[in-house]
């Protein structure tokens, strides 16, 4: 029944303001038009005179948020601030001479329905639900309607609460009273209760939702209706609309790092506008892994989602390219980075008014979607880019967009989901495809925890299985001191999904924490303390050495390429300022299982090494779900030593040569002390650290003997460094320190003949063997060759006891040849000679 069609003229509030600017202004609020506002006073008799200067405010639908506070202005203590905030973010803000007449605006503009039984029917009239309501009529009294008996003898039953002098609530007709009312409905949820022959307990809440209809709306006409969606954002996913963008138009520069399965670049996009002008604009681009080209679907449908969004607080997706199997993702450019990177950077100057207008623009954009239907699935702080920095000179707060979701967690594999523990919700690590929109909430939990937090990550130091009992246990993260944030935090991160609430309500509770009281804060309030944590043991961290992140590996150039892996030159800059340290990355070709195995070794092996002529290890890096790993070194800028032998060749005389032996010697040597055979003994896998030190690297074939043995037997040997190899590795496939001074003693004679590729050990082997050979024939004839008792050739200048020195190590009988320790006073005493 419309009510406008029996009494079309509607009566009205009018209000006689100061706003904050000083001036007078009229509010009018009118049951048909909404909140509406005039400069100046306006009479009601001159209302009808004034109605073309009168501009509409809002509509009440449209109103977000409505809240009272003290007004700060000296000599003004009864007057308050009414903030009325609205559906686009934008706010009025109303000085009232008194509270009375603040609440009464107020009042005047919240119009609320009644909830009716028909709430307990459509969420299935199930034992223990609840309906909490004021009264109308009664500020201190509560009503409260449940539902009991069972199917078809299901009944309703009321009760009221009342708020006594003393401030406590008692359920009428109890004798028991509580400090609050959410104190009383915790307890009713434990007891059970008897009323008319009925006994019951509560066990959950039906809060109001956004946009519900109530049995007892009243109709008026629909001027103030909402608007439905534009078509393109009704459309089913596979429906994908985006703008596509030619490669010729795109100049990729610069690594950022990596996402999920994808490569992050900076670059910039040329346009052609108007009279052939070419425009030039900064731009991210997101490049899918050709590995994971099986993601591509959902990697467009982030890319459609985001392009037919437009928020302030969303980030702005130009379009993608497609150009052969690449495919991109172009973006604008956050000037300032992600979030938690500038959390980390700049704890010293960030405050508390700083991070909630931070969480409250990230509220905004969330509630955009909502609005929408739409979920992100993947809130983060990492997602969160700073696109314009605070300036408190001008006044201008922070400036946040949020970019896209990447791809769904619905096609992720489970591996990846756990790794993202805190911020998928338990209900999608149960079932990715319970996704929806309480995913985002639980996210925006996280991310507000990371806010506070100074972007810390939460959890960190958890491994995957303790993770996974994180959430089994249903713990919480560690709460801040601020009680009202805290609060916060854990309704968005309720583990009943239907428990969290809407980011109209979310940024209703940001609004609240911006009171006088906020500013007696203190930095250490918003802080998550880990002695507030529930009963989890987070003082059994993991002591495992550094673990990179892969999205803060920026790749530089590659050093290397093999059958097995490449080296590559990285930057690990966690600040994304190009601060960060320069790395040696290897990775593997093929991420086979036995693949992975052995490298998990070599990695295991070169972690318990800790020697100044071994290359040092740093740590691991694993891609999303732990499938591939690399191994991260310190980065030694010359290179190998084969080829700075060769780059340098005349400026090397025979002391500095014996420096670098003398260096190898002692690195081998401690790996012998460690039991370990290294099996790769050469010049390329010899580091230079500097012109004075080199370093022992490449520990890819390395084997550790067994406590009963002296020498290990490989099985299967693989592509092997044959012309290293001593005869017994070669014929019994038999390796042990032994074998790895036969391996010195040519790394000797590449040193004294400078790796010239002419007298390389292949090329010369090859040479007495005639060139003609091939595949295992080869193998066949260096045995013979080496039975026959021929030995690589004395190098031009080299001193007679380098070149016995050489010939020792390769002595026929293992047992005869020198050890590393005899080895290393052998050089040292050549040395001293040539320097005496």
């Amino acid at each position: 029944m419309n009510l406008e069609t029996l009494l079309p003229s509607l009566f009205s509030e009018r209000f006689q303001v100061t706003g904050l600017s000083t001036r007078e202004l009229t509010i009018v609020v009118m049951g048909n038009k909404g909140i509406q506002w005039s400069k100046g006073k306006v009479e009601e008799e001159e209302e009808e005179g004034a109605k073309e200067e009168l501009q509409t405010f809002c509509d009440f639908s449209e109103v977000i948020d409505i809240s009272v506070k003290q007004s700060n202005k000296e000599g003004s203590a009864e007057s308050r601030i009414v903030t009325l905030t609205r559906q686009d973010s934008k706010i009025l803000e109303l000085e009232f001479h008194s509270l009375s007449e603040a609440l009464s605006v107020t009042t005047t503009v919240l119009c609320r329905w009644t909830l009716r039984l028909v709430k307990l029917r459509r969420s299935g009239n199930h034992q223990g639900l609840y309906i909490l309501r004021c009264s109308p009529r009664d500020y201190d009294k509560y009503f409260m309607s449940f539902v009991v008996g069972y199917e078809a003898m299901v009944d309703y039953k009321h009760c009221q609460i009342m708020r006594m002098e003393s401030g406590e609530y008692i359920l009428s007709g109890a004798k028991r009273s509580f400090g609050s009312l959410s104190e009383l409905l915790h307890c009713y949820q434990k007891e059970a209760l008897r009323t008319d022959g009925y006994t019951f307990q509560l066990t959950r809440c039906c809060p109001p939702s956004h946009k519900e209809k109530s049995n007892l709306l009243v109709c008026r006409n629909n001027q103030g209706a909402e608007l439905p969606l534009t078509p393109s954002l009704h459309k089913h996913v596979s429906q994908m609309v985006f703008h596509k963008i030619r490669k010729e138009d795109l100049t990729i520069n610069e690594s950022l790092g990596q996402g999920t399965f994808t490569k992050i670049f900076c670059g910039v996009r040329k346009e052609l506008r108007d009279y052939g002008e070419i425009h030039e604009m900064d731009i991210i681009i997101k490049i899918l892994d050709k590995a994971h080209r099986n993601y591509s679907e959902s990697f467009f449908e982030a890319a459609s989602m985001m392009s037919q969004l437009a928020h302030k607080h969303l980030i702005l997706n130009y379009g993608v390219c497609v150009c052969g199997d690449e495919n991109m993702m172009v973006q604008e450019y956050g000037k300032f980075g992600s979030l938690d990177i500038y959390l980390k950077k700049n704890k010293s100057c960030v405050n508390i008014t700083w991070k909630l207008e931070v969480a409250k623009q990230l509220a905004w954009a969330m509630h955009y979607l909502e609005e929408k239907n739409l979920i992100h699935g993947n809130v983060c702080a990492k997602n969160v880019l700073l696109i314009r920095e605070e300036d408190r000179k001008t006044g201008n707060p922070p400036f946040i967009k949020l970019s896209d979701p990447g791809i769904s967690i619905t096609v992720l594999p489970r591996e990846v989901l756990v790794e993202r523990i805190p911020w998928v919700p338990p209900e999608c690590l149960e079932n990715p495809q319970n996704l929806s929109s309480a995913t985002d909430k639980w996210g925006f939990g996280t991310t507000l925890w990371e806010i506070c937090s100074g972007g810390d990550k939460p959890l960190s130091t958890l491994d995957c299985s303790k993770k996974i009992l994180f959430y089994e246990d249903r713990h919480q993260l560690p709460a801040p001191k601020w009680t009202e944030l805290a609060n916060l935090i854990n309704s968005c991160m309720d583990y009943e999904a239907s428990h969290r609430p809407s980011f109209r309500a979310i940024i209703r509770d940001l609004n609240s924490l911006f009171t006088p009281d906020y500013e007696l804060l203190v930095e250490s309030d918003m802080l998550p303390s880990k002695t507030r944590s529930v009963g989890f043991p987070w003082s059994s961290e993991s002591h495992e050495p550094a673990q990179f992140e892969e999205r803060h590996l920026i790749f530089l150039k590659q050093l290397g390429k093999g059958n097995f892996g490449s080296v590559e030159m990285c930057r690990y800059d966690p600040l994304q300022d190009s601060t960060g340290e320069v790395v040696a990355v290897k990775k593997l070709q093929h991420s086979t299982a036995e693949h992975i195995r052995d490298f998990e070794r070599e990695i295991e092996i070169l972690k318990s090494l800790q020697h100044e002529n071994i290359v040092q290890y740093k740590g691991v890096c694993y891609s999303a779900g732990r499938r591939n790993l690399r191994l991260v070194m310190e980065y030694l800028p010359y290179g190998s030593l084969r080829d700075y032998l060769i780059k340098h060749k005349d400026h090397f005389d025979c002391k500095k040569l014996l420096h670098y032996a003398s260096q190898i010697c002692k690195g081998m040597n401690y790996l012998a002390t460690k039991r370990y055979i290294h099996r790769d003994l050469a010049t390329r896998n010899v580091l230079v650290e500097s012109e004075m030190r080199v370093k022992i690297g490449d520990f890819g074939l390395t084997k550790v003997l067994p406590q009963d043995k002296e020498y290990y037997t490989v099985r299967e040997p693989g592509e092997s460094p044959i012309f290293w190899y001593a005869p017994e590795s070669l014929t019994e496939s038999k390796f042990s320190v032994a074998s790895d001074v036969w391996s010195f003693g040519v790394v000797l004679y590449e040193l004294f003949t400078c790796n010239d590729k002419n007298c390389s050990p292949p090329a010369v082997f090859m040479d007495k063997m005639g060139n003609e050979k091939q595949g295992q024939m080869i193998v066949y004839h260096l045995i013979d060759l080496l039975k026959q008792g021929y030995r690589l050739p004395a190098p031009d200048n080299c001193p007679k006891e380098i070149h016995k020195m050489m010939a020792d190590c390769w002595n026929k009988d293992p047992g005869l040849r020198p050890t590393f320790k005899t080895l290393i006073n052998s050089v040292e005493s050549v040395r001293e000679a040539k320097e005496g």
